[in-house]
């Protein structure tokens, strides 16, 4: 039973179609890892649509969803859900970086009532919600094993460590670096991982401008990845402004620092 990863979506921000962004996609966040009969979902960005029509043509069955945090572009994608409304499924959604004032379900109905959307969030029959605090590992039943880490993101963000049959990947999105206690933890957290995906929005030349904002560069991806022995830094979160040919230049030079560094494309494949 193989542990894999699909990316679904690789965009930050906003989804981005169109000619220039064709080759590695312009869906944002969303990621499918499967092992033998257990799915567990991250994040459900404008890439989790055409995810969710995959799994409802196929058999009803039950699967968790957590998400890195509830910002527009890793949410936007759950009103287009289609398992979410049918009962037959049961879909448990996770959220480790909310307070205890209020919880997914309250910002799902944000997004999901009049004005803003003709669906109400009642409609998601198959969902039920439940908080955590990041830290530590996740109690649930599969056989994927999950561990958890808290990131430095404007509202907070959780990092996900998902393992099986002695394979590791870590889902390290959205974080900003420079916190010291913060950075401390994601390097032990992804110590010795197979695959790391990794929040690569900019470069180091552009960061400067962007402090604050809650993301990393992909050279200091790449520089995690060489200090804790990660295989295959997986460079995603990219700019909505990133063209392919962008990309592709950002990827020749990943790679020649770390030979193992990808970067992700909608519709990529992982299996460590």
């Amino acid at each position: 039973m193989t542990l894999s990863l699909k990316l679904w979506g690789v965009r930050g921000s906003t989804p981005t179609p169109g000619p220039s962004t064709l080759r590695y996609g312009g869906e944002t966040t969303s990621f499918e890892i499967r092992a033998g009969g257990d799915i567990v979902l991250i994040d459900c960005g404008s890439g989790a649509r055409n995810l969710g029509s995959e799994l409802h043509a196929g058999p009803p069955r039950a699967f968790d969803m957590f998400f890195t945090h509830t910002h527009l572009d890793h949410i936007c994608g759950l009103p287009f859900f289609t398992p979410a409304y049918d009962d037959r499924f049961a879909i448990k959604a996770w959220a480790g970086h909310l307070t205890d004032s209020y919880g997914l379900m309250d910002i799902i109905c944000r997004i999901m009532s009049p004005p803003i959307f003709p669906v109400a969030a009642n409609s998601l029959r198959a969902v039920s919600f439940a908080n955590f605090r990041p830290g530590g590992p996740l109690e649930r039943t599969g056989e994927i094993a999950l561990s958890t880490v808290a990131l430095n993101h404007p509202g907070g963000a959780t990092g996900y460590r998902l393992e099986h049959g002695g394979k590791s990947i870590c889902i390290i999105t959205d974080h900003e670096h420079g916190d010291p206690e913060i950075d401390r933890a994601v390097r032990r957290f992804v110590e010795g991982a197979d695959v790391m995906i990794y929040d690569a929005m900019f470069t180091d030349e552009e960061y400067p401008r962007f402090t604050g904002w809650g993301h990393s560069t992909w050279q200091k991806g790449v520089e995690l990845a060489l200090e804790a022995g990660v295989a295959r830094p997986v460079l995603f979160h990219h700019d909505p402004r990133r063209d392919d040919d962008a990309l592709d230049a950002i990827a020749e030079q990943a790679a020649a620092r770390h030979p193992g560094a990808l970067v992700g494309r909608e519709g990529m494949v992982l299996t460590p």
